[in-house]
């Protein structure tokens, strides 16, 4: 018979985890479930963290802002600190699954699950988020571009749960932009997706820049060459068509059942050129420039 707790404590979380160590951990179940019912995992304990309040919420921490891994992504979307700072994550958060995979499904589920389609993955890698890893005698922080080893693989060790998601402010940008392309345009998968942040001046110059495209490779893939390619110039459809064949080149996509990889390749790059159209359609007045 499977057994499932249900800790409002982390002290009873760690009590949980030293008595029955192989026990799958979960929050919405959005994925968790769904792997059960199909037959891919057959875990005899279960431990449900949805009570634990320390895992829960958004508060502003000074510069950073704290996010419990807990939170629904519903929750995430009404938050007005997460509106106001990370629009970027919103964009990605309002296109992940339906309004009731929304209310149950949590930040820390999505990230966890470790799917390079994940739609909160690539904003959060351009915010730089950092995730805090706990254990009952021991915590650490690290950079989610090193928590992924590839798809459905973490750094997480035995006893080790995710307790916090950090994001520090970043008010110098003033582009920020998700993009996915799905096989339709609601509850659809990513064939490819780019988070793009960006600092444009008032004259138009591109002074910092961040990208990051999910579902071209086992993980999030980012790009230093492309970035610095954009710096120092305008963000204009000429510029973009230099980098978009970089973009094609560096990505690692697989032939799977909603795509082949020489289309991933193609709309890896068209992404990058439709940052041109999204600037001249943005109501900021920095963008607003020919």
């Amino acid at each position: 018979m499977r057994s499932v707790f249900l800790p409002q404590t982390l002290n009873e979380l760690w009590q949980i985890l030293q008595e029955e160590p192989r026990s799958a951990l979960y929050a919405g179940g959005t994925d968790l479930l769904v792997r059960m019912r199909n037959g891919l995992i057959h875990p005899n304990q279960m431990i449900c963290l949805e009570r634990i309040e320390e895992l829960t919420g958004v508060e502003d921490r000074g510069e950073e802002i704290f996010i419990g891994p807990c939170t629904t992504l519903t929750k995430l979307l009404e938050s007005p600190l997460v509106m106001n700072h990370f629009p970027i994550l919103i964009s990605g958060l309002k296109v992940l699954g339906s309004p009731p995979i929304r209310n149950m499904g949590t930040i820390g589920g999505n990230i966890v699950t470790a799917s390079p389609a994940g739609d909160s993955l690539p904003p959060l890698y351009a915010l730089r988020a950092e995730l805090e890893l706990r254990r009952r005698d021991s915590s650490r922080r690290v950079p989610i571009r090193e928590f992924f080893k590839g798809p459905g693989e973490t750094i997480l060790k035995p006893g080790e749960v995710l307790t916090a998601l950090w994001l520090r402010k970043c008010p110098e940008f003033n582009l920020h932009h998700y993009e996915k392309v799905g096989q339709r345009k609601a509850l659809a998968i990513a064939i490819v997706s780019l988070a793009a942040l960006l600092k444009i001046s008032e004259g138009g110059m591109v002074e910092e820049v961040r990208l990051a495209w999910g579902s071209v490779a086992p993980t999030i893939v980012t790009s230093a060459e492309i970035e610095a390619m954009l710096i120092g110039n305008r963000l204009s459809r000429q510029v973009l068509e230099k980098a978009a064949p970089l973009a094609r080149a560096m990505v690692r996509p697989i032939d799977d059942i909603r795509a082949g990889a020489d289309y991933r390749r193609q709309v890896s790059g068209n992404l990058l050129l439709r940052l041109d159209t999204y600037r001249r359609n943005s109501e900021n007045p920095f963008l607003t420039f020919s």
